[in-house]
Parts: C-alpha cells; structure tokens; sequence
C-alpha cells in the first residue's frame, strides 16, 4: 500500500514538474556532460617582489639577493624591509621614524613566512631592527606578538642593542609641531608610514614582511595595522600575500589584507581583490582626508595595487625589472 502512494506521488510530482516547464530542465542536466575547468595561470618559477612608497626600490634590491641565489622568501623579505629600518633619512621606519607627541620613538613590526608562521612586535622602543625581534618571535617563541617592555626584554636577551631613534631631524620636526599640537593626516606624504613587502621565491613559496614607526604625533601607545596579522599582512601560500599601507585604523577594522587574499581563494585577481578591499573602506568611512593603499600577488605570480586616492606607488621587481609603478586608485 505505501508502494503504490508513493508511486502516485512520484507521478503526480512528475506531472506538476512537467507543467512548469522544469522536467525538460531537469533531464537535460542530468545528460549534460561536466564543464572542462577554466585553465589556471602556472607559476613560471622567476621570483618576485612588491613593496611599498619609494623606498621600496633599495628593499626589492637587497631582496633580490636572496631571491636570486634560489634562498627563501622570508629570508629576502626580512633583509629587504631591514634596509629601510637602518635609513636615517626615512622619518617612517626603523631609526629616524617620527615620534609620539611625547617625543618617543615606538616602532611595530610583523612577519609570515610560506609555512603559515608569524611573528610581530608592536610600541617597541629603542631597538633599530623591529623586523628581525619578530622573525625571533616567530622562530624562537611559541607566541605570536610581543608589545612594549616584554618585547624590549625579549630583544635585550636575544643580543639587539639598545639606541636612541629620535634622530636631530625627526626631533626638529616634532618640536616644530609642538607649536599647534595638531594632528591632521596628509594623503600621500612620501613614504608615508609603512613599509609593506611581499614577495614569491623561485620555489613559487610566499612570504611578506611590515614595519613602521606608525603615524606621526601619535597618542603615546597608539598601535596601528603593520604589526597585525590579518590587517597589515596576511600570507597564505596556497593562496597569495597582501600588505597594507596608510590609515592604520580603517585598514583594522576591516582586516584588509586577509580579506584580499581570502577574496583571491575565492577566484578573484589580486588586483580585484585589492580594489574590493578599498570599496570596502570607503563604503563605511569618510574618505576625503585618509589614504589606503594595498599590495597583492597569488600563487601564480598575478599582482595587483589599489588605493583610494591617487599618489600611492609601489617598488616591483622582477627578473626583467626594477621599477616605480603608480597604483590605480578609486578617486582620479
């Protein structure tokens, strides 16, 4: 008896099917044979570099050391954003960064290598390298970020030196600001505040490094997205790497640089993902004084660069080039 119900129901579905024009459907696409898959960019096995801001140049250069001799991305990501932490010159990064409206230099910094490992530190003081502490909290410690005294300690006991970043001109500077006290951020001021690397090895393995003195006059303790993982840097490599640059705080609450990479594991291009991110930013803030911009590359060795405003640059070199490239932006 249950038999015979159900077979009624089946031939009465069939029917109903049948008079909405869905059977046919139906059939049809269980005769269909499957979709050939959409052919995939292969990684063609020459390495890679992206930073951030001008300075990026001398960073890809010493990256390219590494990266040339067949050594490890992570390596070369470490050693190319050092260059910059040892420039005086440079009132963004390492020594000679701009200070706090205390006066005090506090440096932050982060590092994810191809294994899905991290490290970072943030308000750390008197130490030159910030880098190099959190590759040792990344390859040392079972911890993933050290901040202020702790991270001072820690980068006493592993030899770092200590020194005095306040340079004679980022401490004119700053005096000269004393003057109105007033924080007010300027789109675009060169080589802003970060500097972002992200990089593919000969291998096809990822790995991308941050650090920054963070915005200029800022309240004493302000920590903003370049030691963050997820928001200043995210590595995947399976997937890609993507960096930030500028407003550390809208890049925060976003967390721009794991949504880019996770929106290239969805089958976006870098640089879709990187213009998706900044459509993110400007969906939820008023944009008309702040700058992002954002780096990323793929498995395949795909880029992309993307920012709000325009004026964001970028370093990239490759086995045929070393060059400055504009970053196509929201706002013309």
């Amino acid at each position: 008896m249950r038999m015979i119900k159900r077979r009624r129901f089946l031939k009465s579905s069939g029917t109903i099917l049948a008079g909405l024009g869905l059977a046919p459907l139906i059939s049809s696409c269980k005769n269909e044979s499957p979709k050939s898959p959409i052919p995939v960019k292969e990684f063609d096995g020459n390495p890679i570099v992206l930073s951030t801001w001008n300075h990026g140049i001398p960073a890809n250069d010493a990256a390219w050391k590494i990266l040339s001799e067949q050594g490890r991305c992570v390596d070369a990501a470490e050693a190319g954003v050092h260059i910059v932490e040892s420039d005086p010159e440079g009132q963004s990064v390492g020594i000679g960064g701009a200070p706090d409206r205390d006066g005090i230099v506090s440096l932050d910094a982060c590092i994810m290598d191809d294994k899905g490992r991290a490290g970072a530190v943030c308000f750390l003081q008197n130490i030159m390298h910030p880098i190099s502490v959190a590759r040792r909290v990344m390859d040392k410690t079972p911890h993933v970020m050290l901040a202020g005294e702790g991270a001072l300690a820690f980068a006493k006991s592993e030899g770092f030196e200590e020194i005095n970043l306040l340079t004679p001109k980022s401490e004119a500077a700053w005096k000269e600001w004393l003057g109105t006290s007033k924080y007010e951020p300027i789109i675009n001021r060169e080589n802003h505040d970060t500097i972002g690397l992200i990089c593919i090895d000969s291998a096809g393995n990822l790995s991308g490094a941050c650090t920054t003195s963070g915005l200029a006059y800022k309240m004493h303790g302000r920590v903003g997205d370049s030691p963050i993982i997820g928001a200043g840097l995210f590595v995947d490599n399976e997937i890609g790497a993507a960096t930030a640059t500028g407003l550390g705080e809208v890049v925060m609450k976003t967390l721009g640089s794991f949504l880019i990479v996770e929106l290239m594991r969805q089958g976006m291009s870098p640089q879709e993902a990187c213009e998706e991110a900044v459509n993110r930013i400007v969906a939820k803030n008023n944009v008309a004084d702040l700058q992002v911009g954002y780096l990323a590359i793929n498995k395949q060795g795909e880029t992309g660069a993307f920012s709000i405003h325009p004026g964001f640059n970028y370093a990239l070199k490759t086995v045929d080039e070393s060059k400055m490239v504009d970053s196509a932006s929201l706002n013309a």
